[in-house]
């Protein structure tokens, strides 16, 4: 009953009870047969996809400024993800919910580069603007000389030694309906092994569906830059060419934390089987609880290779000035507000107010994202939960107040017994910083 319930508030919540369009507008079941087309493009998304695309790319690594690239002579491209896919029409993957071609026990897609997931998760661009012809039209601007080796069967590519920057380019699939069968593959890291062997500047970008683990070549000191592309859509590689040359710099920081090796996950990668009178019925105990991603390694005290939150840019940032104060009501442990959707409505009154000063220290223009972190003091919570995040474009030497506003919810411990969101007594420990292991600011908060 439960579930039905769940199921018809949502229908009604929503108003769709009434209105509802006619079914059949939309998507034709035959795109080869004549149909009418549907266009809901709109001009006023241009810049937004574009934006999203370069804010979805996350740098790693950066020794010595390999990056932005600066008029280089002579660039050697190598991957199979730098290149389109060489079929993209009403037959191909992206349109029909068919998977690209995979290469080594389907970790990645070895057709090209990868714009979205596969299954529910996958668009259908009107184009792909794909890393090579980005680089391609840079080049012909510049004069920059360009080699290339896209082979998807061989990982032994040569490399011109008079190179400014070799490119190496490899992706990490998923799709819907099947779990990734590992988190990383060997034809991929071999592949980049190799040219790092033979180029000195070897700068890796990887369009991941997720995690993707990098620890058989990150510490290979040919390895100069990695970038953790995602799955950006129709503008991925004029976005990418945009972060290459410097017209922008990095901002987008790791939603999930990089381990150095599959043990560090601990039971998040071996979920729960079906089995028994369940088998039919998959069931899973989530014995792990909250504790997953940086909140296990966090509470086990195991160094990641990249922390979650983490992401470079070409500029430095500084913090300074944290304030921690609670709001001058004292507020009931439990809530007591009227039910909405979502729970109480005072879970989401403001109960206390952190803020920071962000300062660019660098020469550049660039933005960055203050995270707020807050550990809860009751025995089996996380060592610290983001609580906040904004994110600030600053000149070289500009500085901004950043605010984050703490609601009930924000600071509240699930009470089993009494069902209810529980506000905790004790001293709530405050951590400000660029990710969730680099908090140059802490502090604490009392509410009671």
């Amino acid at each position: 009953m439960s579930q039905v319930t769940r199921i018809l508030a949502a229908w009604y919540q929503m108003g769709q009870d009434s209105g509802y369009p006619t079914p059949g507008v939309g998507m034709p079941a035959n795109f080869e047969a004549s149909h009418q087309i549907v266009n809901a493009r709109s001009p006023a998304s241009v810049d937004t996809l574009l934006q999203g695309a370069i804010e979805g790319h996350v740098l790693v690594k950066n020794v010595n400024n390999a990056l932005p690239l600066k008029n280089p002579t002579m660039l050697s491209i190598f991957g199979y993800d730098a290149k389109v896919p060489d079929q993209y029409d009403v037959g191909s993957a992206w349109t029909n919910g068919r998977e690209p071609d995979v290469g080594y026990t389907g970790q990645f897609a070895g057709n090209g580069t990868i714009v979205s997931g596969g299954g529910s998760g996958a668009v259908t661009p009107p184009y792909i603007s794909s890393p090579f012809d980005a680089i391609l039209q840079q080049a012909i601007n510049d004069g920059t000389a360009l080699f290339w080796d896209f082979d998807t069967v061989n990982s032994t590519s040569n490399v011109d030694a008079a190179s400014t920057a070799c490119l190496v380019f490899i992706n990490a699939w998923a799709t819907e309906g099947a779990d990734r069968t590992g988190l990383h593959d060997s034809f991929s890291d071999n592949l980049v092994i190799n040219i790092a062997s033979q180029c000195s500047n070897t700068i890796v970008i990887i369009h991941n569906a997720g995690i993707r683990l990098v620890d058989q070549w990150i510490e290979n000191l040919n390895v100069t830059a990695v970038i953790f592309a995602h799955l950006l859509g129709q503008d991925s590689g004029r976005a990418l060419v945009q972060l290459l040359y410097g017209e922008v710099s990095p901002s987008g920081k790791l939603p999930y934390t990089i381990a150095m090796n599959e043990s560090d996950y601990g039971p998040l990668l071996a979920p729960s089987q079906a089995e028994g009178e369940f088998a039919l019925f998959p069931q899973s105990n989530f014995s792990e609880g909250v504790f997953i991603d940086y909140r296990r390694f966090d509470v086990m005290n195991i160094t990641p290779r990249f922390e979650f939150g983490f992401g470079l840019s070409y500029t430095t940032f500084s913090y300074s000035s944290l304030s921690a104060q609670a709001s001058s009501f004292k507020p009931s442990v439990y809530p007591t507000g009227d039910i909405i959707p979502g729970g109480a409505s005072d879970l989401w009154d403001t109960v206390a107010r952190v803020t920071a000063v962000v300062r660019n220290a660098g020469s550049v223009t660039a933005a960055e994202v203050p995270q707020l972190y807050i550990g809860i003091p009751t025995q089996g919570q996380p060592v610290k939960q983001l609580r906040g995040f904004d994110k600030l474009t600053l000149k070289p030497g500009q500085s901004q107040v950043v605010t984050f506003e703490l609601m009930r919810r924000d600071l509240s411990v699930w009470d089993t017994v009494v069902q209810k969101w529980a506000l905790q007594k004790g001293s709530y420990n405050i951590y400000v910083g660029s990710s969730s292991r680099d908090s140059p600011l802490t502090g604490s908060l009392s509410l009671y």
